[in-house]
């Protein structure tokens, strides 16, 4: 369940429910019955024990806050949680008690429990991404041919699209995606070593147990515990970080686009969206600060997960603890502002007008890199180059149109003609690759997904 007041705005509920308190707890009952199944196919464990360890495995059986008031004290969850899960056990059947956490230890299972949150957790990822990108390759083809100002430094630069501004959101996240996908083998594996990663306790049927309890959690067996290794969680957080930065980027571009000033694209309206407390006018971007939010505050999640690598020996004194709230909240993070992004992507509302006349906001200077293009051929890149910069200059003391500046200049006019002049001041004329950029990055879409 949710216990925080902006989990409604930052996170997905369904992720929340992977990471809260139950979810957590069920991921090491998870592994606690699956032992007990993988070690009595081995002989470890009676079968008739089995039944009974299994049957106390449900998070619902234990009382949350009495295991948080016993982690102050333990360390850790797992062993107050084992403690309760043999209390249990040993009312109803006291025989099978002595056959619960055979041969593991703590962190054996709080990774492998925080493993199958992961795996949950990232079919939720994936789903959300493959459903985002789908609306963004739409909005995209929708808008391959849709012109408006580039911008570079925050200045008008040259005339893109908005079906070519959606294509590298779309790009960036059909590259995370794949990703995503490579990583799978490495991060969902089992962690069971025991003591210190022997597996000593266990003697001969250590890896037999492991290979069962491997295939038990359907997890890969790696090829030895990782306790102290934490590459695996630390890379599949790193690219979280990329899915939220590019998140972030979406929103950021689209936060100016929504700015007064400019009122090119727009996230969906609804009723109570984006109102100020004061201002009856306003229509905030709000989805998109969920986007630019989770952008500023991973980095310094992330942060904390390369800092608690370096981890002593074969178990670690406060590092391994580091990790323990930060993984869940980075992917509650970017589980809130793939919610939001898809909002967006749905529903967003564009002013194509609007967009044309901010084309038309600095009377033709946009073009001018098009005109100076041509000429050069004629005149040589310098002259050609001064020669615009000139016309340019004139163009905003005189607050004239760049095309009447052009037509009145002698060396503009002796080498091209007014049909010439039209067509390289039309935006839609200069627009290069955009709509080929388009196609590439919706094939690249599509042929991931199929």
């Amino acid at each position: 369940m949710s216990n925080q007041l902006f989990d409604a705005y930052f996170t997905a509920p369904a992720m929340r429910e992977v990471f809260c308190d139950r979810g957590r707890l069920q991921g090491m009952l998870d592994f606690e019955a699956a032992l007990a199944r993988a070690e009595a196919s081995v002989g470890l464990v009676p079968h008739g024990a089995v039944a009974a360890i299994e049957a106390a495995c449900h998070a619902e059986r234990y009382d949350v806050a009495a295991l948080a008031d016993a982690i102050a004290t333990a360390g850790n969850s797992a062993i107050p949680l084992v403690k309760a899960l043999g209390k249990v056990i040993a009312s109803g059947v006291p025989e099978a008690e002595r056959y619960v956490h055979l041969g593991a230890t703590s962190q054996d299972a709080m990774d492998s429990g925080l493993i199958l949150q992961v795996r949950a957790a990232l079919d939720l990822l994936e789903a959300d991404l493959g459903k985002l990108a789908d609306s963004l390759a739409q909005q995209a083809l929708q808008h391959a041919d849709t012109p408006l100002v580039g911008r570079t430094w925050l200045q008008h630069a040259t005339p893109v699209t908005l079906g070519m501004k959606l294509a590298g959101v779309l790009g960036a996240l059909t590259r995370h995606r794949q990703r995503l996908k490579e990583l799978r083998p490495r991060l969902l594996v089992l962690q069971f070593g025991g003591a210190s990663g022997s597996l000593a306790a266990l003697g001969s049927k250590a890896l037999p147990v492991a290979e069962a309890l491997a295939e038990q959690l359907e997890l890969a067996l790696p090829e030895q515990p990782w306790h102290t290794q934490r590459d695996r969680l630390v890379e599949f957080a790193s690219v979280l970080g990329l899915v939220a930065g590019t998140l972030g980027k979406f929103g950021r571009d689209l936060s100016l686009l929504m700015q007064t000033e400019a009122g090119e694209v727009f996230e969906p309206s609804a009723p109570g969206k984006g109102g100020s407390s004061t201002m009856p006018h306003k229509r905030n971007p709000v989805g998109a600060a969920v986007l630019i939010g989770a952008a500023t505050r991973i980095p310094g999640l992330l942060s904390t997960l390369y800092s608690a690598m370096p981890q002593e020996h074969e178990r670690s004194l406060g590092l391994w603890h580091a990790e323990w709230e930060t993984l869940p909240e980075i992917c509650c993070l970017v589980s809130g502002a793939l919610r939001q992004a898809q909002v967006i992507a749905d529903g967003m509302q564009v002013d194509a007008a609007r967009m044309r006349s901010n084309l038309e906001l600095t009377q033709g200077l946009v073009l001018a890199e098009a005109v100076s293009i041509v000429l050069a051929q004629r005149l040589g890149r310098d002259h050609a180059h001064h020669l615009l910069e000139q016309c340019c200059q004139r163009a905003v003391a005189e607050q004239r149109h760049l095309r009447a500046v052009l037509g009145d200049d002698p060396q503009v006019s002796a080498e091209l003609t007014a049909e010439e002049l039209d067509r390289l001041l039309d935006p839609a004329h200069y627009l290069g690759q955009a709509r080929v950029w388009v196609a590439r990055a919706v094939a690249e879409h599509q042929r991931f997904t199929a």
